[in-house]
């Protein structure tokens, strides 16, 4: 390689890292900000200039914070709530994902193209008719009742559909299917172990998703100790006075299970996000 190839090979690569470092950066600072005004008293969000360097009082916000929620009995419903929706989510959309890719029955693509259908219907719509059926089965104040309503989804379902059929080769299934295989069998000893970056991605995105989730739960948990982490944040609020201060710490704590989560799985999320891209 010649002398100008190598500056525009090094002129790249910094503008590379530059760039992604930048990015990086600014994604970053508002996790840092909100710790930022977590660790002051509640003056530093109107300061001008404001407060870039963390203040002494986080512990002091912290305390605040658990005097006047159950913040960790709310990050226990938030777990429970979250960790069963999303192992509901992957086996329910994963099997639902093998039938309409691999399995040949009469209206599969029309049921297919109605499932996707509803991705375009606003969840607002159905809150009316979902929370009678919740009220009449006797699960308001109820984890249930944040539960079922998520165990499947159309996401899911498209996701783990088009994974499978590009994944998945038909002489595989044929195979098993020769070696005397159900459906069933098929999908758990075959599909399952072949599309695990599918499983981590839709896994990682549906718990993030089900953390963050605030109407529904609002809507359905009134009882202080089924309150999810969302909902118990939110009471932190006062009708007079807000503490920023204090809600901003809570936030912080709140945030760090999903960051802990993410940092676990996204080694699987990246190689799900990016399986196929190149080709070998």
């Amino acid at each position: 390689m010649n002398e100008v190839g190598v500056k525009k090979f090094s002129i790249g690569r910094i503008s590379t890292y530059v760039f992604l470092v930048t990015i990086t950066i600014l994604s970053l600072f508002p996790f840092y900000w909100m710790f930022v005004i977590g660790s002051n008293d509640t003056s530093a969000v109107n300061k001008f200039p404001p407060a870039f360097i963390p203040g002494t009082s986080f512990f002091e916000n912290a305390q605040k914070v658990f005097d006047n929620i159950k913040f960790f009995n709310a990050i226990i419903n938030s777990f429970i709530v979250s960790t069963c929706v999303t192992i509901s989510v992957l086996f329910f959309c994963s099997l639902a994902g093998y039938a309409f890719a691999k399995i040949r029955f009469k209206g599969n693509k029309a049921l297919f193209i109605f499932v996707i259908g509803t991705m375009m219907v606003p969840i607002q719509l159905g809150i009316i008719p979902s929370y009678m059926i919740i009220s009449k089965f006797g699960w308001i104040n109820d984890l249930k009742a944040v539960i079922v309503p998520w165990a499947v989804n159309a996401f899911g379902v498209f996701w783990m559909r088009q994974y499978i059929a590009s994944a998945i080769p038909d002489e595989l299934i044929d195979a098993g299917k020769i070696d005397g295989c159900t459906n069933f069998r098929i999908y758990w000893n075959i599909v399952l172990p072949s599309v695990r970056p599918a499983i981590a991605t839709l896994g990682l995105i549906t718990f993030m998703q089900v953390w963050n989730e605030f109407l529904w739960p609002l809507v359905v948990l009134k009882n202080e100790a089924v309150h999810t982490i969302q909902i118990a944040l939110r009471t932190l609020n006062g009708a007079y006075y807000q503490d920023f201060a204090m809600i901003l710490a809570g936030t912080f704590m709140a945030t760090i299970p999903i960051l802990i989560v993410f940092l676990v799985f996204s080694k699987q999320f990246i190689a799900g996000l990016t399986e196929g891209s190149v080709k070998t």
